[in-house]
């Protein structure tokens, strides 16, 4: 079974083309690294515009099947940010745990981070996870949660895969 991710970049100014998006790719070239077993990428982008951001989600979910969608853009304080907000009414459950653990590494690296309102929930049997905007803290972001990722989604009945334990190990509990 080949594993669909969907990629949600949100932002004004790359959905109406006044500079190129580079969340989309950086996430895109993080995974090629980490990754292995086949996937796909389901990218989208769309404006910080809730109901957009809700729908490109929802369709990715259940439609598209994504086990993973990835959002980049739109975490922040601005009164534009508002990808948290629909990630949350989407989600029937939240996993607070990823953003904890995203802000808590990128307080290592700047600190306005602690102004990022990452979130992550679970939709049906998606597992969609807010990440910042910028193409170096999504690495750190990704690094920094991954490891948890598919083990997640095999727990919700997604495809098993694994990621290069020399990139990014996946960890799976020991079972007796």
């Amino acid at each position: 079974m080949t594993l669909s991710i969907g990629i949600v970049t949100v932002s004004d100014r790359a959905s109406q083309g006044v500079y190129q998006d580079e969340g989309g790719p950086a996430i895109q070239a993080w995974l090629t690294r980490a990754v292995i077993g086949p996937w796909r990428a389901v990218p989208r982008l769309v404006p910080d515009e809730r109901p957009m951001i809700e729908a490109a989600l929802i369709e990715l979910a259940d439609t598209e099947g994504c086990s993973l969608i990835v959002t980049t853009g739109g975490t922040g304080p601005s009164l534009r940010d508002v990808t948290p907000e629909a990630t949350e009414t989407v989600c029937q459950r939240m996993m607070p745990g990823f953003g904890e653990l995203m802000r808590a590494e990128s307080l290592k690296v700047v600190p306005t981070a602690i102004l990022s309102r990452q979130t992550a929930g679970l939709r049906g049997s998606s597992l969609i996870v807010n990440l910042p905007g910028r193409p170096a803290a999504i690495a750190d972001c990704l690094k920094a949660v991954m490891p948890a990722i598919p083990y997640c989604i095999e727990l919700m009945d997604g495809p098993v895969f694994d990621t290069d334990p020399t990139f990014c190990a996946a960890f799976r509990p020991k079972r007796k």
